[in-house]
């Protein structure tokens, strides 16, 4: 009973007190007016499609990026192969407005890019300036979560069985035979637990978009933040988050059903 308490006044207290704020206009009173207001307005509905096409566009490449980087490591003999496994595993302790930096150090507008741009061509700007449009967000992104479907597949691919490659070799098949046929059917429950916890993530991702400094970029969790914070407008703020809360709830039973199938 004491962890139960603990839990419901440090997690499901605020949490009902966010639920029931969804249904609180400002003049009082327990209405669905909030919700209606909020559904109706075109910059919901855009937020709802960013969120889920950056979230879909970044698990998809991360899956793919993931994948090959892992196969790469775990297959592929060279010099410091083990250091960079055991990289990726304090990467995922890395927090993700550190890596946003630093890729704004890299292509920002006044990063090393543009710097060398200009410093080599004598122009006035660089031409890197996609950081702060939804492609630069996607990049970070990417970046950032693809340790997280790396770290799965790595455990995976330690699994494996090395005499059916071998076997596979043996027998004429190549390297994307043996890849399809042979690893991949392996890899899939791996593949599919890193890739449901990175969209689970996704959805939720505030610091990338912030750090970036995408002002035309609007997710679900930055609308909360400017409803709240910038407009003061709370019932509005806890509706986003409600539903924010669904799909992310509904994504990581997803993730959890995907991961007990994999044994992760």
């Amino acid at each position: 009973m004491p962890p139960v308490a603990v839990l419901a006044l440090a997690f499901l207290y605020p949490l009902a007190l966010v639920v029931q704020q969804s249904f609180t206009p400002d003049e009082g009173g327990v209405s669905l007016d909030p919700y209606a207001d909020v559904f109706a307005s075109a910059v919901f509905r855009d937020a709802l499609t960013t969120t889920v096409w950056l979230a879909v566009g970044s698990t998809a490449g991360c899956l793919v990026l993931g994948f090959v980087l892992a196969l790469v490591i775990a297959f592929v003999p060279f010099p410091g192969g083990k250091a960079v496994a055991r990289f990726v595993d304090v990467f995922l302790s890395f927090p993700s407005f550190l890596i946003t930096l630093a890729l704004l150090f890299i292509y920002g507008s006044v990063g090393m890019a543009n710097g060398l741009w200009t410093d080599a061509t004598g122009a006035a700007d660089g031409p890197f300036h996609f950081l702060t449009t939804p492609w630069g967000v996607l990049l970070a992104e990417i970046t950032y979560f693809t340790p997280f479907v790396m770290r799965p597949l790595l455990a995976a691919f330690s699994q494996l069985d090395t005499g059916q490659l071998e076997v596979a070799s043996l027998l004429g098949a190549g390297p994307v035979r043996i890849i399809r046929r042979v690893i991949l059917p392996e890899a899939l429950p791996a593949l599919a637990a890193g890739g449901s916890l990175v969209l689970v993530m996704c959805l939720n991702e505030f610091g990338i978009v912030l750090f970036t400094g995408a002002k035309g970029v609007t997710t679900l969790p930055m609308l909360v933040y400017g409803k709240a914070i910038l407009e003061s407008d709370y019932p509005a703020a806890c509706v986003v988050a409600v539903v924010n809360i669904a799909l992310s709830v509904g994504l990581y039973s997803l993730y959890r059903v995907v991961s007990r199938r994999a044994g992760a």
